[in-house]
């Protein structure tokens, strides 16, 4: 049977998507489903790793059926997911021992306080090796906590019957057997985003791990995003009803660089979801950050080079839409804030700042929380929706300062993707806030197509990076057309926003 599609699963912060792409890199059938966020207490986020697998399993299959596509026409699967996501299971059931907790998740705050007062170089503590500062965002810290605070999972791993991972570890575990001898891997981006792997040698550093109390075995083994010998084959009795091999892994926002075919160091990409992250291919340096940024993996295929990438990530934007939509009720549909929002001509003098984790890129400030300023009688609903839409533009120019800043590179373009870059007001005023065109491309699920990509590469479903370059296309450019002093007055304005934010959380 010809072998003309690349399946790819898009496990993410509110759903999961399966897409089948061919040899042009188009979509050709696709599934998604959500799955439920817990809170069970402020500034705690949990999703059920079981609803995700059985989320996983679902969308697999209807892609397959509403394409009327057999697996014998599937030549890869490629994963895709959200990245510091943990969670901790059996080896022998696949129970989990504890809901996984989500990248945005606050409360290992003490946890990475207590590592930062424990050395002269406070938060960049492990920077050097790991690219990152102690934050609540990443993995490490978080499997911490539960070996602490969950006495089943703490005596499981002492037993060595205890497996964790990201959730593309916990997903490529099932696919491949799970109990009955799933492969237990990650990709080097994944493994970046732990606090735990050194950027120098991609395997897991044995001092950071003793530090944290981490007992190795634990731990996946760290792979190629792109692996010719596959991390292993998908089992018959499954969704997919074939042995196909599973070969691509990427986190979420390496896949989208990916996807977005930045294989050049100088060129960048920003993804538009739950949150918003911007990343730009240093090449094979590692780059260090001075402004706040991350140095991470952009992607490793085979036996090539690692290439590196700066990154700055904003953890609420797409969410601060569905917080308006669920907590608020402004709307039934996320997409339609574009309309309220054109219904006024500006915020009114207003401004959201959407610190619900803290945050991130360039700030760090786990202390933030949100605010909403410049409150009058005059301000709607309609106001609020527009400021909503415009938080994550303020953002993203946050982060393109201090990208330039690191890299000495101005950049003259940006390409976007995600779910909300179908959103032409917030496109528009994104170009108007940096002063610099914003490129959607024809596909924007590039997040799913990296990989696809990764995994095609693997077995020869594409030839090289060239033939992927080849695919990309433009829908469309959103020009800048806002006067330099309102952009500059707009964003002073936001700037005294942010600083509203700060310090709101005390120990």
């Amino acid at each position: 049977m010809t072998k003309s599609y690349i399946a790819a699963l898009d496990q993410g912060t509110t759903g999961t998507r399966c897409i089948l792409f061919d040899h042009r890199g188009r979509p050709v059938t696709s599934a998604y489903e959500e799955h439920a966020q817990l809170y069970p207490q402020p500034g705690w986020v949990e999703h059920d790793p079981l609803e995700i697998w059985e989320k996983t399993q679902r969308v697999i299959r209807r892609a397959l059926e509403q394409g009327h596509v057999q697996a014998g026409e599937i030549a890869a699967v490629g994963i895709t997911n959200q990245r510091e996501t943990t969670v901790i299971w059996d080896r022998r059931t696949g129970k989990p021992y504890h809901n996984a907790i989500v990248w945005q998740d606050t409360r290992t705050k003490s946890i990475c306080d207590a590592l930062a007062q424990g050395s002269d170089l406070g938060q960049d503590r492990f920077r050097a090796k790991v690219g990152l500062p102690l934050a609540t965002y990443f993995a490490g810290p978080k499997l911490k906590w539960l070996l602490e605070n969950v006495p089943a999972a703490r005596e499981a791993a002492a037993r060595g019957d205890a497996l964790c991972g990201t959730i593309d570890t916990w997903v490529i575990w099932w696919l491949t057997g799970g109990p009955e001898g799933g492969a237990h891997i990650t990709d080097v981006t994944n493994a970046s985003r732990t606090l735990l792997m050194d950027l120098h040698t991609l395997d897991w550093d044995d001092d950071i791990l003793q530090l944290l109390g981490l007992p190795r075995a634990l731990l996946p083994e760290i792979r190629p995003s792109s692996a010719p010998e596959a991390y292993g084959f998908t089992r018959e009795a499954g969704p997919f009803g074939e042995a196909l091999p599973v070969c691509g892994d990427l986190g979420d926002q390496q896949a989208a660089l990916v996807g977005q075919t930045c294989f050049t160091p100088g060129e960048a990409k920003n993804t538009y979801g739950t949150g918003c992250f911007m990343l730009l291919n240093t090449g094979t340096e590692i780059v260090p950050s001075r402004s706040g940024l991350l140095t991470t993996l952009g992607y490793k295929f085979g036996d090539e080079p690692a290439v590196y990438a700066l990154e700055g990530s904003i953890a609420i934007t797409g969410a601060l839409v569905q917080w308006l939509r669920d907590n608020l009720g402004f709307f039934e549909r996320a997409s339609q804030i574009e309309a309220l929002a054109r219904e006024v001509e500006d915020t009114g003098g207003m401004v959201i700042v959407p610190a619900f984790s803290g945050l991130f890129a360039p700030y760090w400030r786990s202390d933030a929380r949100g605010v909403l300023v410049g409150l009058t009688r005059y301000i709607t609903k309609q106001h609020i929706c527009r400021a909503a839409l415009e938080s994550t533009a303020y953002q993203t120019r946050d982060v393109l300062e201090a990208m330039e800043k690191d890299s000495g590179v101005a950049l003259t373009a940006l390409k976007v993707d995600g779910g909300m870059v179908a959103n032409e007001l917030l496109m528009q005023f994104q170009a108007d806030i940096l002063g610099v065109p914003v490129v959607r491309p024809t596909v924007t699920e590039t997040t799913a197509l990296g990989a696809a990509y990764a995994a095609g590469l693997a077995v020869g479903f594409w030839q090289d990076c060239d033939a992927l370059c080849r695919n990309w296309g433009m829908d469309r450019t959103f020009e800048p057309a806002m006067p330099a002093e309102v952009r500059a007055r707009l964003y002073k304005n936001w700037q005294k926003a942010v600083e509203r934010t700060l310090g709101w959380v005390e120990e």
